[in-house]
């Protein structure tokens, strides 16, 4: 037995198991069991009852808000404490919050104590009260006109918005989206051969979130478009998908963590965009719900609700599929990496002629579009051994035909 993110082992009852608590209360269910040494060895407690007892003084003395667990003595004279997710975050432990790293838990930083706090009093950053109090929205004003035929705005369109009220005054969402601001933007690099390379770098912030949308497809328009003439006519086409990338940019912007200090980064390579959008994903959506594009929880709900009626996204969680459909009708695959402090989007460059054998050929043939499977439901279906599967799907995820999820038995892979 081992140590998971989830699973916690303790040979006897002390307060460092207390830290723990606090990760799993605010960041997802896990359980810690006690009884069990460092190796995954059952050592036979003297007086489980008494221990359970133990565990419930230290919990309810030192974690404040109390948190929602369940104590359980085992056949094997083990006790397993289980604790839920809370909703009533952040939950501190000696007044500091913490978070699962691997099999440790860890202090979190000042950012993710904001967020957990956000979380804890049902509140987004975008809706809380901006420090400023003059703004200016040319930028929106100009799109309002083109896209609603709004010919002005005023107060109650702001209000109608959820950008201000007589009350509070201006929040982050109207700050955000006003012509000039003090949040971070969006950071682009065109490498060449390698990241020691740098061909161009432009930083775009300090402005309107719709200045940086559309700045960012101008950038990649110069590097990623071109025109080819087909009989009498002159097509522009992209070397990758252009509806792929604006969903990219657009969902980065509408549920990034603005309260983290750091710049949307695009990476440009010779054959792929890495989109890397700061703050993992929403309070309350898993990477496999976010994957399937299906479950829609915006982080930033009233730049969510804007973006919608400027036709910038919908607002039923279709941006990752929107992505994966661009790349329908090609061999490679978008790719989507999620850690609890980021998300990264891999768009790779629209290669036609893409050699592939038999085997890779079958595995692919073998999945749907959009359709995750397991190795063993693909080993099933392909007959291919599972040493060789395993190599094969480990070079379909490398050249971006195949994108990789979860770990150990919950590992996926979609087309």
């Amino acid at each position: 037995m081992k140590e998971t993110r989830t699973m916690e082992y303790k040979e006897k009852v002390t307060n460092t198991f207390l830290k723990t608590v606090s990760a799993y209360s605010n960041y997802g269910t896990g359980r810690i069991v006690f009884g069990i040494n460092d190796a995954g060895e059952v050592v036979v407690l003297d007086d489980p009852e008494k221990t359970c007892l133990d565990v419930e003084n230290k919990i309810n003395d030192s974690i404040s808000p109390k948190p929602n667990y369940t104590l359980q003595v085992t056949p094997e004279k083990t006790v397993v404490l289980e604790v839920k997710e809370g909703l009533d975050k952040p939950y501190l432990y000696r007044g500091k919050a913490y978070k699962r790293n691997d099999t440790s838990s860890i202090e979190v930083s000042r950012g993710e104590l904001n967020l957990l706090t956000l979380q804890g009093t049902n509140q987004s950053f975008d809706e809380q009260t901006s420090s400023a109090d003059s703004l200016s929205f040319e930028q929106l004003t100009r799109e309002l006109q083109e896209k609603i035929g709004i010919e002005a705005i005023t107060k109650d369109i702001l209000k109608s918005l959820n950008l201000y009220s007589d009350r509070r005054g201006y929040n982050h969402a109207a700050e955000l989206l006003a012509d000039e601001n003090v949040f971070p933007g969006i950071d682009m690099i065109r490498f060449g051969k390698s990241i020691n390379e740098i061909m161009n770098r432009r930083t775009i912030k300090h402005c309107s979130l719709l200045t940086q949308y559309h700045e960012a497809i101008k950038e990649f328009q110069k590097y990623y478009e071109y025109e080819m003439i087909e009989g009498s006519r002159r097509q522009v086409k992209w070397l990758i998908p252009m509806t792929a990338f604006r969903e990219a940019v657009a969902n980065a912007l509408v549920h990034r963590a603005w309260d983290v200090p750091a710049n949307i980064q695009i990476a440009m390579f010779e054959d792929r965009i890495e989109l890397t959008s700061p703050g993992g994903l929403p309070f309350g959506i898993s990477e496999e719900e976010y994957l399937d594009g299906y479950v829609s929880v915006p982080r930033n709900p009233i730049i969510a609700n804007v973006f919608y009626r400027l036709n910038y996204i919908e607002l039923f969680g279709t941006g990752v599929r929107r992505i994966q459909q661009a790349y329908d009708q090609l061999p490679m695959r978008p790719r989507f990496k999620v850690s609890g402090q980021s998300v990264r989007v891999i768009l790779p460059m629209a290669q036609q002629n893409m050699q592939l054998s038999p085997d890779e050929e079958l595995i692919l043939q073998s999945m749907a579009p959009n359709q995750s499977l397991a190795k063993k439901e693909l080993a099933d279906m392909t007959g291919i051994s599972s040493s060789r599967l395993s190599r094969l799907l480990r070079k379909l995820t490398d050249r971006h035909l195949l994108t990789k999820v979860g770990a150990g038995r919950g590992t996926k892979y979609y087309r």
